[in-house]
C-alpha cells in the first residue's frame, strides 16, 4: 500500500499508508491528522484539507481543475505555490512515499 507523509505545522512526520484510489484527505481524517478537516466531505468545496505540494511532486499528480482552483483562490493569503486540497489528490501506487505539508491555520 502505498504511503504518504504529513508534515505537521510544528515539522513532525506522520506517515500513513493510504489504500489506492483513496483521496490523501480521506485518509488524513481516518487516521486523525491535525490539521486535515475534510468538512465537506471531498466535494473541493471548503478548503479545510489544504495543503501544500513540494515541487518535486508536482509532476506526479493531476493538475488542479477549475473548482479546486476557486477554492484555493477563497483561502486567500493562505495559499502558496504547491497549494492544492487534499481531497483531489487520489492515491496510486506511483505517488507511494508522496510528502504534503500542513500549513499553520
Amino acid at each position: 500500500m502505498p504511503e504518504v507523509n504529513f508534515i505537521l505545522p510544528d515539522k513532525s512526520v506522520r506517515t500513513i499508508a493510504v489504500e489506492t484510489g483513496m483521496s490523501v484527505m480521506r485518509a488524513a481524517v481516518e487516521h486523525g491528522i491535525p490539521g486535515i478537516v475534510g468538512e465537506c466531505g471531498g466535494t473541493a468545496m471548503c478548503g479545510t484539507c489544504h495543503v501544500v505540494l513540494p515541487e518535486r511532486f508536482a509532476g506526479r499528480v493531476p493538475e488542479a481543475d477549475q473548482v479546486e482552483h476557486e477554492m484555493l483562490e477563497s483561502l486567500d493569503a493562505d495559499r502558496v505555490p504547491g497549494s492544492r486540497l487534499s481531497c483531489q489528490l487520489i492515491m496510486t501506487p506511483e505517488l507511494d512515499g508522496l510528502t504534503v505539508d500542513i500549513p499553520q491555520s
